[in-house]
């Protein structure tokens, strides 16, 4: 992805009225959306041309529809909450391109060595200060626990990301001295808190150049390694292995070998902890809109796919669902972009400004219908004696 994005629909041809009686606007009606309404999450057709590409490609064709100008609408968020929870989603997207893309996701393994670094350099090395602007002071790139089911909120991002730094230490039941692989280790960002909290020390992988400068010098003196490594290279034992939002990295043909990977890596005694988003279903194609643009060869696992990965190699010691949680986290990351917008806009472009809107915020509203999880997996190698008890 270039600094500055250049789309592949250009927009033309001025703004033409939907009939309110047209089949477009009849099946947005069942979700309380009106085309050309006056609510934040109202559709307001900019380009004739985006009726088409909605029905025909369903999100993908929303996405760029939207990020070239087609269409306006206030609240994303809303929107796509409104359009999920009326079950819109399974009567649009049957355009070739779909199917093929569809297809695609069951033959070919997209997330072998080559292909694992693209987005890194796509994503993730967008430039560190970008997303020093849009995160938490400890630069946490995934869900905050802004209500941990005991009475305790959140009053901001910094609170609820430290929330959830400090649940998967005591999870894990981290001890002065042990040692702990972080797959997928971002900025470092549970690697500074552990080592600053719990005493331990931690090595963590990343595929991107850019988080591994920075987070060598976030780190400073504490126990931490960074290492620019493909988890499928890494072969020592620690205390214990920690994978916080990596695993949408993996892909359904990997599943199997990242598993192997955690297990030969993990001593005996120790815990696995594994942070991912999920699908609710299991033969859901990748999402072609986020694929494309925002997280390339990314796929969201099902449940059973986490299960059936895990026979064999670890009992499935806990799991614990908190995606509700991400509907604010990433509206809070939307509201820090917003903010800081103006500093980048030179630099990144208006089609990437509206691209990372509608990211965001599209992301916020299939959290809120509860389309998308993110779910917690403890793992132990042969199970704990006498059971495993979460902490409060």
């Amino acid at each position: 992805m270039s600094r500055r994005m250049t789309m592949e629909v250009e927009s033309s041809g001025g703004s033409q009225a939907v009939a309110a009686d047209s089949p477009f606007a009849q099946l947005l009606a069942r979700a309380d959306i009106q085309v050309d309404g006056d609510r934040p999450w109202d559709i307001h057709i900019r380009d004739r041309r985006a009726v088409d590409r909605i029905l025909g490609d369903g999100n993908l064709g929303l996405g760029e529809a939207y990020m070239a100008g087609w269409v306006e609408i206030e609240r994303v968020d809303g929107f796509v909450d409104r359009v999920l929870r009326a079950g819109l989603a399974s009567e649009v997207g049957s355009s070739p391109r779909l199917w093929w893309h569809a297809l695609k996701a069951r033959l070919y393994n997209h997330q072998t060595r080559s292909r694992s670094w693209e987005v890194g350099e796509r994503h993730y090395d967008l430039g560190n200060d970008f997303y020093r602007d849009m995160l938490d002071p400890r630069m946490t790139y995934t869900c905050g626990l802004w209500n941990d089911g005991a009475g305790t909120m959140a009053q901001n991002l910094a609170e609820a990301q430290e929330h959830k730094l400090d649940l998967i230490c005591r999870k894990l039941d981290l001890r002065p001295g042990q040692r702990v692989l972080d797959i997928g280790c971002g900025w470092g960002s549970f690697m500074i808190y552990a080592a600053e909290k719990y005493g331990v020390e931690c090595v963590g992988l990343t595929i991107s150049k850019e988080q591994v400068a920075l987070g060598r010098k976030l780190a400073g003196d504490l126990p931490v390694e960074f290492r620019l490594m493909d988890y499928r290279d890494i072969d020592e034992p620690f205390d214990h292995v920690v994978s916080v939002g990596m695993f949408e990295h993996v892909g359904r043909q990997n599943y199997d070998l990242y598993m192997q990977v955690a297990r030969r890596c993990l001593k005996p005694g120790g815990l696995f902890l594994l942070h991912t988003i999920g699908t609710n279903r299991e033969n859901a194609p990748p999402d072609p809109w986020i694929g494309k643009y925002i997280f390339p060869n990314g796929e969201l696992p099902a449940m059973q796919q986490v299960i059936d990965a895990c026979e064999g190699r670890f009992v499935v010691e806990d799991v614990h669902n908190f995606g509700a949680n991400y509907d604010r986290t990433l509206m809070a990351w939307y509201e820090n972009f917003e903010q800081a917008w103006p500093r980048w806009q030179a630099k990144y472009g208006d089609s990437f400004g509206r691209m990372w809107k509608y990211y965001l915020q599209s992301c916020a509203g299939g959290f809120r219908a509860r389309e998308i999880q993110l779910w917690q997996f403890v793992l132990s190698p042969t199970g704990r004696r006498g059971g495993y008890r979460r902490p409060a």
